[in-house]
């Protein structure tokens, strides 16, 4: 239990504080919440959305599961999409990854871990698909860390083929999907450049963002 009543003390702590820096804080993120952004990211306690970005409660509304997987059949996953951009009108969907994800690893290692294991075939699949790519990588580290760059791109565009952003990009709703992936050793986001505010020749810029790692491989 002292463990438990620890968190508790931390959480008066950190009401106080912020009640000391704004004394009208809650009562003011009690009565509307609008953020902008829609994040998407992993369960792993080190990478917590609104602390990496800066953002203050309310600012940002999150999604989060193992290996930051977006499926067209997780009514969770869709449902927190269409709420973000139906009701909230987010501006920004950022599908944020991170270097050293252990739901990664254990799909590019084929690793038997039990339940989860259905929920990684996702990854898994992604692995094979490019795999030619991963294959020419010398390490498994490199393999890693490209893998998981890869389920980033390839989550952003499942997020961008969901009916949901397709619907509101057809009615000129302003939503732009990013691809990033944070780095739990140095703290930094990385940008990965796929960036897609339409429908416009989708396909072929997803081929760039891959190619763009091929050629990071090659060298």
């Amino acid at each position: 239990m002292q463990n438990l009543r620890e968190l508790f003390e931390n959480n008066r702590a950190w009401a106080a504080k912020i009640i000391e820096q704004d004394p009208a804080f809650f009562q003011k993120l009690a009565k509307i919440q609008r953020p902008d952004y829609l994040w998407i990211g992993c369960s792993d306690s080190r990478v917590p959305a609104n602390q990496i970005t800066g953002l203050q409660p309310g600012e940002v509304f999150v999604h989060r599961n193992v290996a930051n997987v977006v499926v067209h059949t997780d009514l969770n996953c869709l449902s927190v999409i269409q709420y973000a951009v139906d009701v909230l009108n987010v501006k920004h969907i950022i599908v944020c990854g991170h270097y050293g994800c252990g739901g990664v690893k254990s799909a590019l290692q084929g690793d038997r871990l039990g339940l989860i294991d259905n929920w990684l075939r996702h990854v898994e699949d992604i692995r094979d698909k490019h795999w030619p790519l991963l294959s020419r990588l010398k390490t498994q580290r490199q393999q890693w860390d490209n893998l998981c760059e890869l389920n980033v791109i390839e989550q952003v565009m499942h997020v961008c083929r969901t009916s949901v952003i397709r619907d509101a990009w057809s009615r000129g709703q302003n939503i732009t999907v990013h691809g990033w992936i944070y780095g739990v050793n140095d703290g930094l986001l990385k940008n990965l450049h796929v960036s897609f505010e339409d429908e416009k020749d989708i396909d072929m810029r997803y081929r760039d963002a891959v190619e763009k790692l091929s050629i990071t491989v090659a060298r």
